[in-house]
């Protein structure tokens, strides 16, 4: 069992859903149950499947946890993107998130393709 509050992609995952939590506060209350309600279970969801998947017994099942992290990163992103589009957030709210969220993509990304080549032998 690894101890997931020492990995730095959920330390990074804690800082974007704080940055979330932030930019969902700016978003109109007519979206409490839309994309603020979303965009913040979708973040949330990035550092707990990591720690989730850090309880796993197999690589391949941490794996498996790390990709649903990723996917739940990608939502994120796609829902900030519809955020800017229909003028909720402006381009410069987003930047500094943007680039959290693609380092914290960078990193699973990496960790998965670590994985992988240890489990392929």
């Amino acid at each position: 069992m690894r101890d997931f509050k020492k990995l730095d992609i959920w330390n990074n995952g804690i800082l974007i859903v704080k940055h979330i939590y932030g930019l969902a506060g700016k978003l109109p209350n007519e979206e409490k149950f839309g994309l603020k309600g979303q965009l913040s279970r979708a973040s949330v969801s990035v550092p707990s499947n990591i720690a989730e998947g850090c309880s796993r017994n197999s690589e391949l099942e941490f794996k498996r946890f790390l990709e649903i992290a990723l996917g739940s990163l990608f939502e994120v992103q796609t829902q900030l993107i519809i955020s800017e589009e229909l003028k909720f957030l402006n381009k410069s709210d987003l930047q500094s998130v943007f680039e959290l969220l693609e380092f914290e993509a960078k990193m699973i990304n990496s960790l998965i393709n670590k994985i992988k080549k240890v489990s392929t032998f």
